[in-house]
């Protein structure tokens, strides 16, 4: 019996043969198995099994008095199976319709292993819609559905192992990777997961000694079989790049983990006192993280994330000029210009009452007391929804190995970046300096003493100290960056204005940001059973974690979907003026 059929693979198109000769060789029954069920579907007919057993496996066409039929023996002395005796001819018209009996949920699963291994967002929907183009078969929605995750089982274990092997991961982390924070936490009688928190040395060096002082936090709720949260911590490296520091998942999102969470990043600081900086924090202010900020880092500037804030702000005003002016009164330098567009903000709408709930030292730039740095958004957010969207049909390992592979990739990849820059400071730096430095040119320059600079322009004068770094206009204080009243009083001395710019835009900083190395994870099948470093609420420390309580509701799981603002400031034209003294 000899055919081939055609399938597409990758988009292009590949031969399968389907042959079966007598003497044909299976290395086991359930290779012969596997073979039958795919020629029978590739061709078109239905197959029915006569015998399966260790010794034998004998299957012949279903349609009656077709002669198609096909004996398969075990050879003497060996473990392999050969084809005895074959009719490889049909005098049947096969399966007409699309349904084939040989299409089960282990046939999907195989022929999808290799898709779902490249690309765990594969969806069910694609699945039916691929085996319907490649085979002719058709699947429901539920077998589709099943197929992939019996194949994700296969691939990467079930999702009761994941939870099982956290004790031994957490461990292979802090071995292969010394100075790393790596613990998970049971609870209840039946040591059910209640925590995870992971956090590399690499990622804590280049935040202490290299990433600004600035942490965002955030998190991502999980639509897997057992729900769960995402936690993240993230830093800002010298180049506007997201640094993640620590993350975490939690059985459910409360204050109580939120405290948790915030109080390991405490710890993680505490080993490493001499470097603790004055932290500027950003969030959407839950509840549970205000308290827990407030708890561990009393000295910390807690801002909002503007996206929260302005989607407040119109969700409850609902008026375009008010947004825009919103906008406006954020991005004010001075407490002047603040009040001036509020004023102008309450000629439309009285917006006090609001203020009342997101009060301006929260949101705006000339009242918030912490340096943003630019960022008045959760960057985080995205980066976080992906990861859960990616691996929340993962086993908890898996998707824990998922982001420290993504981690691994940002680090080398910067690593090597960091290494061909030739400036002083790092390209976005370096374009903030230059673009001062052109606007520069619009102002008169007069010099007060050796440090102090009046900086005069059509529209008002400004007082700069470059040994304190400060301008009247606060830009400088507020980005770390020379503005360009600064770039116009350096550049008059003949100083570099590069030189001015805060410690943590240069290259130097970039590079030590990711000197460090996150080391890979041995296999699986090495690792040792341990439950060290492993607490549980029942306090025992040999125990097995098991999956947790919730779990996932019938029915398809809500989209939730980003809603991504523009959150740019129109700049502002510099009309220069020469002027004549």
């Amino acid at each position: 019996m000899t055919a081939l059929s055609v399938v597409h693979q990758d988009h292009s198109l590949v031969a399968v043969d389907h042959s079966l000769v007598i003497g044909q060789e299976f290395p086991d029954v359930e290779t012969c198995r596997r073979m039958l069920k795919d020629i029978a579907i590739a061709l078109h007919f239905e197959l029915r099994i006569v015998k399966s057993d260790r010794s034998r496996f004998i299957a012949k066409c279903s349609k009656e008095g077709c002669p198609w039929r096909v004996h398969v023996a075990k050879c003497p002395g060996v473990p392999t199976f050969s084809i005895r005796t074959l009719h490889g001819e049909h005098t049947c018209e096969g399966v007409r319709n699309l349904h084939h009996q040989q299409a089960t949920v282990g046939w999907v699963a195989r022929s999808v292993e290799a898709r779902v291994r490249d690309n765990p967002r594969y969806k069910p929907k694609e699945i039916l819609q691929d085996i319907r183009e490649q085979h002719g078969v058709a699947v429901s929605y539920m077998q589709a559905w099943r197929g992939k995750e019996r194949s994700l089982a296969a691939l990467h274990g079930t999702l009761e192992d994941g939870y099982r092997l956290l004790p031994a991961y957490c461990e292979q982390i802090r071995k292969s990777n010394p100075g790393s924070i790596a613990l998970v936490y049971a609870t209840g009688q039946e040591n059910c997961f209640h925590r995870l928190f992971i956090s590399y040395r690499a990622s804590i060096y280049g935040f202490l000694y290299a990433c600004r002082p600035l942490l965002e936090l955030d998190r991502a709720h999980l639509k897997g079989k057992y729900l769960g949260t995402l936690l993240c911590a993230s830093a800002v490296d010298a180049d506007d790049m997201l640094f993640p520091l620590a993350f975490a998942i939690v059985d459910t999102e409360s204050d109580d983990n939120w405290m948790w969470f915030v109080t390991e990043l405490r710890k993680l600081f505490g080993v490493n006192t001499d470097k603790m900086p004055m932290l500027t924090i950003l969030s959407d202010r839950h509840q549970g993280i205000v308290q827990a900020v407030e708890y561990n880092f009393p000295n910390a500037s807690h801002g909002f994330c503007l996206r929260h804030v302005s989607e407040s702000f119109r969700d409850e005003f609902k008026n375009s000029k008010l947004v825009n002016l919103f906008w406006n009164a954020v991005y004010a330098l001075t407490t002047a210009e603040f009040e001036s567009i509020v004023n102008e903000m309450m000629e439309v709408q009285d917006v006090r009452p609001w203020f009342q709930h997101f009060p301006p030292n929260l949101w705006a730039v000339t009242y918030f007391e912490g340096v943003r740095y630019g960022h008045f958004t959760l960057g985080i957010t995205e980066v976080l929804y992906n990861w859960a969207l990616d691996g929340h049909e993962l086993p908890i390992v898996q998707m824990m190995e998922h982001i420290r592979n993504q981690l691994t990739s940002w680090f080398n990849d910067r690593r090597l970046i960091g290494l061909s820059m030739t400036s002083v400071l790092v390209p976005s730096a370096e374009k903030h300096i230059s673009e001062a430095s052109a606007d520069s040119l619009c102002y008169q320059v007069l010099r007060a003493n050796k440090v102090e600079f009046e900086i005069v322009s059509t529209e008002r004068t400004n007082i700069v100290d470059i040994q304190s770094r400060s301008c009247s206009c606060r830009r400088w204080q507020i980005y770390g960056i020379p503005c360009a009243h600064a770039a116009a009083a350096l550049l008059s001395c003949g100083e570099d204005v590069r030189l001015y710019a805060q410690e943590c835009f240069s290259v130097q900083k970039y590079r030590e940001a990711y000197s460090q190395t996150i080391y890979p994870i041995p296999d699986r099948n090495l690792w040792k059973v341990s439950t060290e470093g492993m607490e549980s609420g029942s306090g025992k420390s040999d125990i097995i974690v098991r999956p947790p309580k919730t779990r996932r509701p019938p029915g398809r799981p809500k989209k939730k979907v980003l809603r991504m603002e523009s959150l740019k400031r129109p700049k502002r034209v510099v009309q220069c003026v020469m002027l004549i003294r």
